[in-house]
């Protein structure tokens, strides 16, 4: 039986996909800060005959992700798939934008990703075996209106798991972009944008674990947003401006 740990698993696609891999013959640890939520979703996943383990643990601490993986090795060996997928976001207009929060952002979406990475590196590539993934976002293919920390943290991500899936192929080690669209989780229900083509968080883990399962380099979802994002990623700035301009208009409105 194979081994996955999974961050911000306490709800949203976290926990989804925790379920799916479950489904699918996985032990999954469950990483979050809220405990009670761990504990029941660990109790439900133990009644219906799945094996599961709770682990009380802040990305933004690059001790406690250490010592979380740490206890998931010696309860069950070493680990093969770990999915670093908590994250938030907070929507506003940079004219409001506080560095505290944007750091804190950064922190938890970026960061958090590299203390998982940190931590369960070490046994992959002495294994020379392993799987890592990082749950980032289309939002990062291009600096979005009202979302600019949030674009910048998901795009750091994705540059960091390009250049690492490339250098670690060759130490038997796979690396794999999650990039979601709108899906409805707590931080989406946040967001008071227009949200095309939402789906459920059950519908993306079992389309996360499908591209886990065929090694996909990049799992890119739904497919017209995720269409939409790559054309404007290819618009030159000029263009990009004006369209992308008149939206921002209408979510930030006029100068202050």
């Amino acid at each position: 039986m194979q081994t996955a740990i999974i961050t911000g698993a306490s709800t949203g696609i976290g926990l989804s996909l925790a379920r799916e891999l479950a489904k699918r013959g996985w032990r999954v640890a469950l990483a979050a800060r809220r405990t009670e939520l761990l504990d029941q979703e660990v109790a439900r996943l133990t009644a219906a005959g799945h094996t599961a383990l709770a682990l009380t643990c802040d990305v933004g601490d690059a001790e406690a992700v250490r010592a979380a993986v740490a206890r998931v090795e010696q309860t069950w060996g070493p680990i093969d798939l770990a999915v670093a997928n908590a994250g938030l976001g907070d929507p506003k207009p940079i004219v409001d934008m506080q560095l505290a929060d944007a750091e804190y952002i950064m922190r938890i979406n970026f960061l958090g990703m590299l203390h998982l990475f940190d931590a369960v590196r070490p046994s992959m590539l002495a294994r020379k075996s392993g799987h890592f993934v990082g749950v980032a976002s289309l939002a990062g293919f291009r600096g979005l209106p009202m979302s600019g920390i949030y674009s910048a943290s998901k795009a750091a991500m994705q540059a960091f798991l390009e250049a690492a899936r490339v250098e670690l192929r060759p130490h038997g080690i796979i690396v794999t972009t999650v990039n979601p669209g709108f899906v409805k989780t707590p931080l989406t229900d946040r967001n008071t944008v227009s949200k095309p083509f939402m789906m459920s968080a059950e519908r993306a883990a079992v389309i996360v674990a499908d591209g886990l399962e065929q090694h996909a380099a990049e799992v890119n979802f739904p497919l017209p947003t995720a269409t939409a994002m790559r054309l404007l990623r290819l618009l030159p700035n000029s263009l990009f401006d004006f369209v992308v301009g008149m939206g921002a208009k209408r979510l930030v409105g006029p100068p202050k």
